[in-house]
């Protein structure tokens, strides 16, 4: 089984994550403009991630990633902009 970790990727992978992310912004932006509320597209996109992430990596490595997420978003690796 590969290890989920973003941070440790070489220098394609993490090319290729930041070509998946502009194509999730890109969809982002064509969702708002179509009507769909942003939160409402963020849950969707969270679900359906979760979902490839479980069918690539199985419950339980998905279960202890998503107990990482609490200390990374309060430390602002998903804040990009100004901090509440």
């Amino acid at each position: 089984m590969n290890q989920l970790n973003v941070a440790s990727l070489g220098d394609s992978g993490a090319e290729q994550h930041r070509a998946a992310l502009a194509y999730v912004a890109e969809a982002f932006a064509e969702a708002i403009l179509a009507g769909i509320e942003s939160d409402s597209f963020a849950h969707a996109a969270l679900s359906a991630a979760l979902r490839e992430l479980v069918a690539t990596y199985g419950e339980e490595a998905i279960a202890a990633f998503a107990e990482t997420l609490p200390g990374r978003l309060r430390s602002g690796e998903f804040t990009t902009g100004l901090r509440h």
